[in-house]
Formats: structure tokens, C-alpha cells, sequence
């Protein structure tokens, strides 16, 4: 057990496999010719916002599928997309690997705790990694977010919650740290300077006519992704799914669920008490994460590299020893959320229940109502005094 615990804290060996599933994965793509139809997609976003083209139009000739982000996504893309394919995409895959290592990194866990992380979510991350999505970088806007209002540093923090909403709208959800910050005015002038800041970027490298009428078809595109989510096999992988497909009630409204969840949530923060304190406060960053997942129509399987750091960072937040229940909690989620889409699972029970079913979504379900009891039970006042070495910012 000793040397078990020694390997997995092991610093080198964790980010051998942090970065190097990710890579493994995109280099034997590129040496087998294997297309990367996301990738294509996001290198187009810049494409066609230079030259002008409409970013969510059907472009058959160039890649399947359709773009959903918004047009300051050209921006992010622009060292990539100039690059040859082969060499753009690696250093794509690197570097939402190293942002999101890096945004873990730098969360208040006690010493080396933010190692454990790592290990529990690089087999998500593989997944992510594996259709080279860019959810790693949107999780790591939003955890960066949190760890620049920790740090009192709030114009920044403005910029990754802003960023992440105008990339993916996921990123709003950092909004939720806003009563952690020190100086709420400061904060909010911040946000508006970098919205402003976001919206009118773009046209730097296109025209104002044309990001402006972009924006228009970016809301028009995810009001009919958002209804087609609800007929996709492959989309809508979340607790809304997963009650229209045991109750085959299709025309359930996401707010019915939507709606009691924001209650929920909600109640957390009447816990006015202890927002200064760090335990609180990660498990608010838990929810958060978590919750931006499993109530969206839009998450499907690479979307949950998200939800899972927010499990990850749950478990490390625990109170000591932690319980079986907890345990298996953590587990349930290995098992059916991390490594349910992987060959190490049994296909038939994929392809026939977790898949359709959408049962991916049930244990970070379960972990987040956790979490939220969690935020209305725990005495943090009495748990941050008799902690001898607290975390540290």
C-alpha cells in the first residue's frame, strides 16, 4: 500500500500520464492520417472570420458537423490554424492539457494534493483529448477564474470568466465566485471592460459589420442546437437526458429540471458564514463545475473533463478519513462517468444502457447533491480552526 501511495503521488509519473495519454493519442492520429473533423472545425472559425464567411453555415467541403463557438474563438485559434495540420493540432491537444494542469495546479489544496487530481481526471482529459475538443481549456477559465478572486486579483479573474463565456458560454458559470471577491465593485467594472473588450476583439481581424451580425447567428445557432440536443444520441449526456430516456417523456422542458437544480444551488449560498473560508469555497469551485455539466442539453462524453475535475477536487476536500459512501461515490464515477467510453469497459453494457440511457451523467448527479448537502451540514468555521496547516492561496 505504501508503494501504491508513493506512485500515485509521484509527481513525475503523474504528468507522464497527464500529458502523455494526450499526446500518444493525437501523434498516432496524425502518423495513422487519421482527420480531426473538430480541429477542422476550430481552425475555420479563424478562416472563415477573416475572410468573412458565415461561421455556422453547413461547409461539407471543408469539415462535417457544425461550429457552435463564438467568434473570439478565431482569436484562440489563430497560432494554431497558421500552422500545417499535423503540427497545429499536437500543439492544440498540448496546450488545453497544459492550461487546465496548470488552473489545477494553482488551487488552494494542501501541498501536493493538486497531484491526486491530476491522476483521477487524466483518463477524462484522454477522452477529451482524443476528438481534440477545447473543453479543457473552458474548464480551466473557469477554476482560473476562481484562483484569481482567491488571489484578490480581480481584473484578471473577470478576463477567464468573460472569456470562457464568449468562447463556449460554459465560462458564466464562474459568475458564481463573484461573492468570494473582495472587491465586488472592481470585479463587475472588470467584467464589463472585458466583455466589452471580447466582443469588439474579433474585428481586428475581420470587420465590425460582420462580428456583429456573427453574434446574431451565434444565438440563433445554439437556440436550434439547444432543440436538436434533444434527439442526439452522442448529445444532451446529463441528468434532463437521463429522465427522458427512463420516462420517454421527449417534450419534458429542460427547466423543470433546470429550474428546482438552480434552487438547489442556490441554498448553498445561504451559508453567508463561511464564504471566507476555503473549504466552503472549493466546494462552491465542486459545484460549479459540475453542475455546468450534468444540466446542460449540450455536454456529451468530452464534455465531462469539466464535471470531473470538479468530483476530483470534492474528493480532495473531504473531511478525514472519508467514508465508504464517499468512496464508492468516487468510484461510481471512475467506473461509469471517467471510464465507461473507453475499451477497458464492457461494450455491450455501453452500447445498451450507458450510452442510451445517458447514465454517464448519474454519478457526478449524485456526487453534486452530495456537495450540496455537504454546503449546508459542514461546521466550516470549527473545521478551518482546528485545521493546524491550512491550505494555502
Amino acid at each position: 500500500m505504501q508503494k501504491l501511495a508513493k506512485l500515485i503521488s509521484n509527481k513525475p509519473f503523474v504528468y507522464s500520464l497527464w500529458f502523455g495519454l494526450s499526446l500518444f493519442l493525437v501523434i498516432k492520429g496524425v502518423l495513422a492520417h487519421q482527420g480531426f473533423n473538430n480541429y477542422t472545425i476550430f481552425k475555420y472559425n479563424f478562416l472563415n472570420t477573416i475572410h468573412q464567411h458565415n461561421l455556422y453555415a453547413y461547409q461539407p467541403e471543408h469539415y462535417y458537423d457544425l461550429n457552435h463557438y463564438g467568434p473570439i474563438f478565431s482569436i484562440i485559434m489563430a497560432p494554431f490554424s497558421i500552422l500545417p495540420d499535423s503540427i497545429g493540432v499536437i500543439l492544440w491537444v498540448l496546450f488545453n492539457a497544459f492550461i487546465l494542469f496548470k488552473a489545477i495546479q494553482l488551487l488552494p489544496l494542501k501541498k501536493d494534493q493538486y497531484v491526486i487530481v491530476l491522476l483521477l481526471c487524466a483518463h477524462e482529459l484522454m477522452t477529451a483529448s482524443a476528438n481534440v475538443q477545447s473543453n479543457p481549456m473552458i474548464a480551466a477559465l473557469i477554476i482560473l477564474g476562481f484562483n484569481f478572486i482567491k488571489r484578490e486579483q480581480d481584473f484578471w479573474a473577470a478576463l477567464m470568466i468573460a472569456l470562457g463565456a464568449f468562447i463556449k458560454l460554459y465560462g458564466i458559470v464562474g459568475l458564481a465566485f463573484f461573492f468570494f471577491s473582495a472587491n465586488k465593485p472592481k470585479f463587475v467594472l472588470s467584467f464589463i471592460f472585458w466583455s466589452a473588450v471580447l466582443f469588439v476583439l474579433p474585428m481586428a481581424i475581420s470587420s465590425p459589420s460582420f462580428i456583429i451580425q456573427t453574434y446574431h447567428d451565434w444565438y440563433t445557432d445554439l437556440v436550434i442546437k439547444n432543440s436538436g440536443n434533444q434527439h442526439s444520441v452522442m448529445q444532451e449526456i446529463c441528468f434532463t437526458g437521463f429522465i427522458r430516456r427512463i420516462s420517454h417523456y421527449d417534450d419534458l422542458k429542460n427547466m423543470y429540471v433546470i429550474g428546482p437544480a438552480l434552487v438547489l444551488f442556490a441554498l448553498s449560498y445561504l451559508r453567508i458564514g463561511a464564504y471566507k473560508i476555503v473549504q466552503y469555497q472549493r466546494l462552491i469551485l465542486s459545484s460549479v463545475l459540475i453542475f455546468a455539466v450534468i444540466f446542460s442539453s449540450s455536454a456529451e462524453s468530452s464534455t465531462y473533463i469539466i464535471a470531473f475535475v470538479g468530483v476530483a477536487v470534492w474528493f480532495m476536500n473531504l473531511n478525514r478519513p472519508v467514508t465508504g459512501f464517499e468512496i464508492f461515490l468516487l468510484v461510481l464515477a471512475l467506473l461509469i462517468t471517467s471510464l465507461s467510453p473507453s475499451d477497458l469497459f464492457p461494450s455491450y453494457i455501453r452500447t445498451q444502457y450507458i450510452v442510451p440511457y445517458k447514465l454517464k451523467s448519474i454519478p457526478c448527479f449524485l456526487i453534486w447533491l452530495k456537495i450540496i448537502y455537504e454546503t449546508l451540514t459542514r461546521d466550516f468555521v470549527k473545521e478551518n480552526e482546528s485545521t493546524l496547516n491550512p491550505a494555502t492561496v
